[in-house]
């Protein structure tokens, strides 16, 4: 179980401005994204476990009210699958379940949606979460489903940043190194200044966990 309790900090979305004539689908769904950062990042511990509790109940009536729209729906897998990293062990896998589900029901709706994130949130997903007897992790799956999402949103942060960890983790660490100062480069998103400062932290941990592998497999 222990590739699970690998932090899945999700939240991949949205340089793109909501659609116009959705207003109040999309006000719910900026309330989850700043509800997200804050709970994701700055608490901790009991309050932290409360704070996802809350949120998943919240996203749940989210896309019970907006059942046809896909952005509720990653939102929803996003909240419980950054809960199933946080929390670890089988409450952990029953978490990233149901967060499949809602991205699979987000891509049958709207695959393009909030910049292809619900195939990149999969893709994760796969990569983190343990195969085969345990669970339904695929490396293999995971690496499709990323690069169908690279494609729709190249330049984004959140994709190049999982993208380049999925490379690390598979010791590809010059092409990790690549997608991960691609991340960097990304265009600060205005509406997501919380979840921009941290994951641009993020990125820089891996940065110099990959730095420190070049450097070793030079000084061989």
């Amino acid at each position: 179980m222990n590739r699970l309790m690998k932090n899945i900090s999700l939240g991949l979305v949205l340089s793109l401005p909501f659609t116009a004539n959705a207003g109040s689908v999309n006000e719910e769904i900026a309330k989850l994204q700043q509800q997200w950062a804050h709970v994701n990042y700055e608490l901790k511990d009991d309050a932290q476990q409360q704070g996802f509790e809350k949120l998943v109940q919240q996203a749940q009536a989210v896309t019970e009210q907006y059942t046809g729209n896909a952005e509720s729906w990653i939102w929803s897998g996003i909240i419980q699958s950054s809960f199933a990293g946080k929390k670890g062990g089988l409450g952990a896998l029953s978490l990233a379940k149901k967060s499949k589900k809602d991205f699979e029901i987000a891509i049958e709706l709207d695959a393009n949606a909030l910049n292809g994130s619900a195939l990149m949130s999969l893709g994760v997903l796969f990569h983190k979460v343990p195969g085969w007897p345990i669970g339904f992790g695929d490396d293999d799956k995971a690496e499709e489903l990323m690069k169908k999402a690279l494609a729709i949103n190249p330049k984004g942060i959140d994709g190049n940043y999982f993208y380049g960890e999925y490379l690390y983790d598979e010791g590809k660490y010059q092409q990790a190194k690549d997608y991960l100062n691609l991340a960097l480069q990304a265009a600060p998103r205005p509406n997501r200044p919380l979840a921009d400062k941290y994951r641009q932290e993020e990125i820089r941990q891996v940065l110099a966990k990959v730095e420190k592998r070049l450097n070793k497999g030079s000084k061989k």
